[in-house]
């Protein structure tokens, strides 16, 4: 498709998406923090008079014991709970099925996610779809959920996806495996958690991958072109905490502080997307994820940079902000040379983490599949400049291990 008609479909989305942000209420937000906040947070949820519950969660971490280390509290608040461990990586709309099943045998009152995005997001919709008579295919998009959804609670595991901060839920369809994205404000959680305890020894590269989406999340948030509430100043401080924790995070993952700060620095980031969404990166990240099951903090890892690059004039001045925040920049070297040394920063953190420039999944004749794709998605997004066909081609064949 022309740029120009492109261009002026997004203009006009974000138009409307500003319109309707403008009559949305705020965001209210509850977090319990430090260690032991797990134990905080299911105390809450009893004093609320929660009586019947549904933790969601995947089977690895419910047979490691810790689920039940998150949620050992809750009998003594009184709850009685069930648990649906059939979630997994990259949630479906028949894991969502089966999870709703699950609520209405308990005949749960509320639920409560523990584990990475892919519970939290499952979760979302589970509780929203077991209080409807909709198809959760019909909300997909902005705003199309109508009814009060029960009471989300949600216990992170990982420091990655801030999907405990936000409206959003990313689903796949189970047969074609493409993503969908449900926003709406009745999905933001009541209360989480962000217990350091849960995270201590969490692998490498779990660490590593999470930490990045992470940090896409703050970045795409700070440089987009809607600045919006608190989002710049809440991305601001994720990158401040990514840049001073995730290495200590990886190479020490019984590092109580570090581990703290990237659960902190997930949830600001997860703050500042839910106020004006993501961007390019994530275009095309959730086409691989989509297509080749590449884990979603290591698809945007791979595509973060090659992003920056691609709209280096139009957030020059930005990324030489980050720079400053993630400690690189010189002074007095200049906007352009601080905005380059964020960009390498952003790789050597990679490579200091352990993460990889190129996946050995991506196949070059799925390019064009990929490419319509992540063109179509990036419009949705306030984005600083769009994505076009020859600038994502680049971006596939400078990740892929085997250009084509």
């Amino acid at each position: 498709m022309a740029i120009l008609p492109r261009r002026a479909r997004h203009r006009l989305i974000l138009t409307l998406m500003k319109t309707v942000a403008t009559f949305m209420p705020g965001a209210s937000y509850m977090a319990f923090a430090g260690s032991g906040s797990a134990g905080q947070l299911c105390r809450y949820i009893g004093q609320t008079g929660v009586g019947r519950l549904l933790v969601v969660t995947d089977r690895p971490l419910r047979e490691l014991g810790l689920v039940d280390r998150a949620t050992a509290e809750l009998a003594a608040a009184g709850v009685e709970t069930a648990v649906f461990d059939g979630v997994e990586p990259d949630p479906t709309f028949g894991q969502v099925r089966a999870g709703v099943a699950a609520w209405r045998e308990h005949g749960a009152e509320a639920v409560l996610a523990v584990g990475g995005g892919s519970s939290i997001d499952a979760a979302k919709i589970i509780a929203a779809a077991a209080t409807s008579d909709r198809d959760p295919r019909d909300w997909v998009g902005f705003a199309k959920i109508r009814h009060d959804v029960p009471p989300i609670y949600v216990i992170p595991t990982t420091s990655g996806t801030g999907s405990e901060a936000t409206i959003g839920s990313v689903l796949s369809d189970d047969e074609t495996h493409e993503k969908a994205v449900i926003s709406a404000r009745q999905l933001l959680p009541a209360a989480v958690a962000l217990d350091p305890d849960l995270l201590l020894g969490l692998p490498q590269p779990i660490t590593a991958a999470t930490g990045l989406d992470a940090l896409t999340h703050a970045v795409e948030a700070y440089i987009c072109e809607w600045d919006r509430g608190t989002a710049r100043q809440h991305a601001a401080a994720a990158v401040k905490l990514i840049f001073r924790h995730l290495e200590t995070a990886y190479r020490d993952g019984g590092d109580r502080e570090a581990r703290e700060g990237m659960a902190l620095a997930a949830y600001y980031a997860g703050i500042a997307i839910n106020q004006v969404n993501v961007g390019n990166v994530h275009a095309i990240a959730h086409q691989l994820g989509g297509r080749y099951g590449i884990p979603h903090g290591l698809a945007n890892s791979l595509v973060l940079p090659h992003v920056l690059e691609f709209t280096f004039d139009e957030t020059r001045a930005q990324l030489a902000e980050l720079a400053e925040l993630a400690g690189v920049a010189e002074q007095g070297a200049g906007e352009e040379r601080n905005a380059r040394a964020f960009i390498a920063a952003v790789r050597d953190l990679k490579r200091a983490v352990g993460l990889p420039e190129h996946s050995e999944k991506i196949r070059d004749e799925d390019y064009d599949y990929l490419c319509e794709l992540a063109l179509k998605e990036c419009e949705a997004y306030p984005v600083p400049r769009m994505l076009d066909r020859d600038a994502t081609l680049t971006i596939l064949r400078n990740i892929s291990a085997s250009p084509g």
